[in-house]
């Protein structure tokens, strides 16, 4: 099996990231596993999707330390290979990264799209991921998993909300990821709601949400795959974030601490209420922000933490995703490449 990862820029991703632990388990068990950023593509006169991407070299990696080096040295083999002859073409960049760089935000999706034509698999759907580039999206899931939200740039009506809210809300941008420029308003500082929407509406729209009290205790980082929760040798693939001190923010880039999760019927129970819209637009592996029975956010783009459930439940999940892509290969090959992508996706 040939596999064609899409990062941001190869040579910023880290040993801990799933993409890395991804590509290590494919070489592991066989497989080719190519990786390219979202700058590498090319659209060729034959009409040909293509891209200069690098691999490891070596048959077997016992640390992602070591993969890492290989690929990102002057060991890795580097070709310009064509993306139409992948299998699979995982697309794991994440446009929240690029903020700098626009137009490398739907890159991935674009190419991905070209790559599709030609019967390469290509996960997430990228249509799916199309509608999924702010987190409008999470608006399309059913109103019984979301706390309540009022998206605008409107400072009188984020106000009024906050009122409604009993005076405690939480703000975020509609575009960003990693916890940046998220506040609590709380009804002592209400009088300071207006410089916190100028800080966030810089970036754009604003949200302004519902505080979850739950969200004290953190929340569950659950993985669904194929549209259900990605279960491997009996355990779930979850774990769970903690919160620091007084930041309210559990997200690890922005200072929590991971722990053990506990998937109980309340957490599966949100899953199953979310996975008809998943399994519609193709999404392959998401991750979800669980907290009490509501979704604070669901991460189609390169979501990441496998390491952090392989550390707690001492369960290597890559080899489920890998196994997965093995059989929707081998289903492709029945029908000569010919089939709905976003219907494989989740198959």
């Amino acid at each position: 099996m040939r596999i064609g990862f899409v990062v941001n820029d190869i040579m910023t991703e880290t040993k801990g990231y799933t993409t890395t632990r991804l590509g290590m388990t494919a070489i592991n068990m066989g497989h080719e596993a190519w990786v390219m950023g979202v700058a590498d593509f090319l659209y060729a006169p034959d009409g040909s999707i293509q891209a200069r991407a690098r691999s490891a070299t070596a048959k077997k990696y016992t640390t992602g330390e070591g993969y890492l080096r290989d690929l990102q040295g002057s060991k890795a083999k580097q070709s310009r290979i064509k993306v139409d002859d992948l299998d699979v073409l995982l697309l794991r960049n994440d446009p929240a990264e690029d903020v700098r760089r626009p137009w490398a935000q739907s890159a991935g999706i674009i190419f991905g799209r070209m790559a599709m034509r030609h019967g390469v698999i290509v996960l997430n759907d990228p249509n799916g991921l199309a509608k999924a580039q702010n987190k409008m999206y999470f608006q399309s899931f059913p109103e019984s998993v979301r706390p309540k939200t009022l998206i605008t740039r409107d400072r009188k009506e984020i106000r009024e909300f906050a009122k409604e809210m009993g005076g405690k809300i939480v703000l975020k941008p509609l575009q960003g990821s990693g916890g940046q420029n998220v506040f609590l308003v709380t009804p002592t500082e209400l009088a300071n709601l207006n410089q916190m929407v100028e800080a966030v509406a810089q970036h754009g729209y604003v949200i302004a949400q519902e505080y979850l009290p739950a969200a004290v205790e953190g929340d569950t980082r659950l993985f669904l795959m194929n549209g259900s929760p990605l279960r491997y040798k009996g355990r779930y693939a979850a774990f769970r974030r903690v919160r620091t001190g007084d930041d309210m923010r559990s997200n690890v880039h922005a200072g929590g601490t991971i722990a053990k999760a506990r998937i109980d019927d309340t957490a599966l129970r949100v899953a199953e209420i979310v996975r008809p819209k998943l399994v519609q637009d193709g999404m392959f592996l998401v991750g979800l922000d669980i907290v009490g029975d509501k979704l604070m956010e669901i991460n189609v783009f390169s979501p990441g933490g496998l390491g952090s459930a392989q550390r707690f439940e001492k369960t290597n999940f890559t080899y489920a995703v890998i196994h997965a892509l093995e059989n929707k290969v081998q289903y492709m090959s029945y029908y000569d490449r010919n089939f709905d992508n976003a219907e494989m996706a989740t198959l």
